[in-house]
């Protein structure tokens, strides 16, 4: 036997940021309001099936011109997963330098995507 439920969110597929009502059942959506766009629609059903998020956090760094570097996800990855991708990015320290761009971990924990550094860094100077 199913059960409905409602659940509201902030759509984030445009800049308008239109607040969404569902009615769902398990992972399908049943109703939804609130949506100005087709965009929303596409939303709320990724949402509720299988929300992904672009994992953003920082790297220590050996001997750079700063102690940690920004990185983030290439792709975004299920939400599911980003207590484990954190536990991975955190084992991480790097030695400088690191160009923006680098792939810092392929494939992180199986999702099929990059971490990758959000900037370069150079060397401390002497």
């Amino acid at each position: 036997m199913s059960k409905t439920e409602t659940k509201k969110f902030i759509c984030v597929a445009c800049p308008v940021g239109c607040a969404l009502t569902a009615t769902i059942d398990g992972t399908e959506v049943l109703e939804l309001e609130g949506n100005t766009c087709p965009r929303g629609v596409t939303y709320a059903r990724d949402e509720v099936a299988n929300p992904m998020r672009t994992f953003t956090s920082t790297v220590r760094v050996g001997g750079g011109a700063l102690p940690v570097c920004p990185v983030r996800s290439r792709t975004p990855l299920p939400l599911k997963k980003v207590f484990d991708v954190t536990k991975e990015v955190a084992k991480v320290s790097l030695p400088a330098p690191i160009t923006i761009g680098q792939v810092i971990i392929e494939n992180i924990c199986g999702t099929g995507t990059d971490i990758i550094a959000c900037r370069s860094l150079g060397v401390r100077p002497r």
